[in-house]
């Protein structure tokens, strides 16, 4: 995989901005149709919460390899769960010996499964799941996440979107999505401001 602070955005990103938000201001439309997806993925009805939803977000893009997606997502599930950034940093190394609850480690492989392909989850690995506590819909969620964040991930990468490097970026990214979630995050700034001044 190539660094991506090496590799220079594809297309002219609006702003350079960063990650996916840069491609959400390229293409208005699709930007506003895929954080509206966001925001149901992983913020909408669930047994799952955003912070598990987040974990499994972060946990596929650092195994997908994206760094901007990985970082972003691993801030906002750190504001989102107990244990912070350690937990998720955890989770990331190796969530086979992180703290975390059993059920989330169970959807934690099946993910990785989906990550690499969907057939290559089992029936045992769902019956696992289920041992561990999960119900169909906390099994339907994950794979939804895992699925859904291997696009993300591709379309950031595959347009080599400007993935800065300073943690600091990524806290402010992730306090943002963990406070105000996706449809606010994904409106172009311009627009953004525009809205604000209107409520005023």
């Amino acid at each position: 995989m190539s660094d991506p602070k090496d590799r220079a955005p594809f297309i002219d990103i609006p702003g350079d901005l960063p990650g996916i938000r840069g491609l959400f201001a390229f293409k208005p439309e699709t930007g506003t149709a895929l954080s509206e997806f966001a925001q149901t993925l992983l913020r909408g009805s669930s047994p799952l919460t955003p912070g598990e939803r987040e974990t499994i977000a972060a946990y596929v893009s650092s195994r997908n390899q994206t760094y901007f997606c990985t970082q972003s997502h691993a801030a906002t599930a750190a504001a989102l769960v107990d244990g912070g950034r350690e937990l998720i940093d955890a989770v990331i190394e190796d969530a086979d010996s992180a703290a975390i609850d059993p059920k989330l480690r169970a959807l934690l492989r099946i993910a990785d499964k989906v990550r690499r392909s969907g057939l290559e989850v089992t029936s045992e690995d769902v019956e696992n799941a289920r041992a561990a506590g999960a119900k169909d819909e906390d099994i339907h969620d994950a794979v939804l996440v895992a699925s859904a964040f291997c696009m993300f991930n591709r379309y950031v990468d595959g347009l080599a979107t400007v993935a800065p490097r300073e943690r600091a970026t990524y806290e402010q990214i992730g306090g943002m999505l963990a406070t105000a979630g996706y449809v606010a995050a994904g409106v172009p700034p311009e627009s953004a401001a525009s809205a604000g001044q209107g409520d005023q």
